[in-house]
């Protein structure tokens, strides 16, 4: 069971996420970063911010599908991105995955990440 907590007397979420999520959990899974790899390939095919945002997060749904879990049991994602400036961009193709469920998140910029990335996205997930 999850409870999305707001408080009026904190800054609201600012994006496609919650202040906190209270969860009642017996089991939870932690997803390490992913980057935009194809499978396949185990390459980064474009260095697009869309398409490596998209790629980021097929693959953490992917990850998730094994492990038996869907994207609505995300409590809360991680962000790192090389620019800031892609944050518009992230929030855009982020929130078409998550659509109404807003998990928790943080978002950071970093210096750089594996294979010249501009995204990576880690996760934790509650199993019901």
């Amino acid at each position: 069971m999850q409870t999305i907590i707001n408080s009026n007397k904190a800054p609201k979420a600012i994006g496609p996420y919650s202040q906190a999520i209270c969860v009642e959990a017996k089991k939870m899974l932690f997803v390490s970063g992913q980057i935009p790899l194809c499978p396949e390939s185990m390459s980064v095919v474009k260095q697009d911010i869309e398409w490596q945002t998209d790629r980021v997060l097929q693959n953490l749904q992917a990850i998730l599908q094994e492990a038996g879990v869907s994207l609505h049991e995300v409590v809360k994602v991680t962000i790192y991105l090389t620019d800031m400036s892609h944050f518009v961009a992230v929030n855009n193709i982020y929130e078409k995955f998550f659509a109404d469920h807003k998990p928790t998140r943080v978002c950071l910029a970093v210096k750089e990440l594996p294979k010249n990335s501009l995204i990576e996205m880690d996760a934790i997930a509650v199993i019901s």
